[in-house]
């Protein structure tokens, strides 16, 4: 039988103990966990982003629908998860406790990136959707009565103060940015008999039957578009600004820039109009939201 000769066997253990090394230095795939708040929006937004990280190659896990803004908060800073959209309005008033709301998205935006650095938190750049209050008004009877601004209905209000009845929430009616501070900006006073207070979740819906002629909403919730309301337009810049940021701890933005420039380029789509879209198809044509981010991402270039 023929042996191997010495320097045959040294090459051998050479190149086994290399592959051992190499398979030992080799960094395992890192599995990114992607969370997010428990209602459409958010888990439309959580499946946008598993979506992209998938089709980059990434390793996934799906950690979406936290019930609450400090949970979903709790859970990235004690890293059960390393990504979450969050709404600056959110970051400035709830997680840095600030007094002052701040209207104009830019402004909001710095404000809370560069503070809540501090913490060990970066906000990655925001999209440019504001989901924020809104007044809402059924689109025929604004275009009656020629109201596009937030000015012109306090004019209007003003001048008719026993003709419109406003449906809002009991929240709103006590917070400096809701109601009190609405009418302050805007010049006009609600008679206390054509202010009807009730759950938001029914606003929209008293508003499609004529119950109301006035709500408050939220600017990009799908019922607007299915129940043929219109946003009137904040002319004055009054309610916060609520764009959204992906949220991730500093020390995986500096190990992931490629995730970071994803995420950039995935926010920079995302204005009222698609989101609204989405919103709309998942509440009330009720498809899934991952379906549904599956469709937009192809619809605009972020999926083959």
């Amino acid at each position: 039988m023929r042996t191997i000769g010495r320097p045959m066997v040294q090459t051998i253990l050479v190149l086994l103990f290399g592959s051992m090394l190499l398979a030992g230095c080799a960094p395992a795939k890192e599995t990114i966990r992607v969370g997010s708040k428990e209602y459409t929006e958010q888990l439309v937004l959580g499946q946008i982003t598993l979506l992209a990280l998938e089709n980059a190659g990434y390793a996934v896990e799906d950690k979406t629908g936290v019930a609450g803004s400090n949970k979903v908060r709790s859970a990235l800073i004690g890293k059960d998860i390393d990504v979450y959209w969050e709404y600056t309005g959110t970051g400035w008033l709830s997680h840095l406790q600030h007094d002052n709301p701040l209207t104009e998205s830019k402004t909001c935006y710095e404000s809370v990136r560069d503070e809540d650095r501090k913490n060990g938190i970066e906000w990655l750049p925001y999209a440019p959707f504001n989901n924020t209050y809104t007044v809402m008004m059924r689109k025929s009877q604004a275009e009656a009565l020629g109201i596009q601004t937030l000015s012109q209905l306090g004019a209007y209000l003003t001048s008719h103060p026993d003709t419109l009845a406003f449906a809002v929430d009991h929240e709103f009616t006590a917070r400096s940015d809701g109601l009190p501070g609405l009418e302050t900006t805007y010049g006009f006073k609600m008679k206390e008999d054509k202010t009807i207070v009730m759950d938001n979740a029914i606003v929209y819906k008293a508003l499609k039957e004529n119950q109301a002629d006035i709500g408050m909403g939220f600017s990009t919730d799908g019922r607007i578009k299915a129940f043929q309301l219109v946003n009137i337009e904040d002319d004055k810049a009054f309610f916060p600004a609520y764009n959204p940021s992906p949220n991730v701890r500093t020390e995986f933005a500096d190990k992931n820039p490629k995730v970071v420039t994803l995420l950039g380029q995935i926010a920079a789509r995302l204005d009222n109009a698609a989101i609204m879209q989405m919103n709309y198809l998942v509440d009330i044509e009720q498809k899934v939201p991952r379906d549904v981010a599956k469709a937009w991402m192809k619809s605009v270039g972020l999926l083959q």
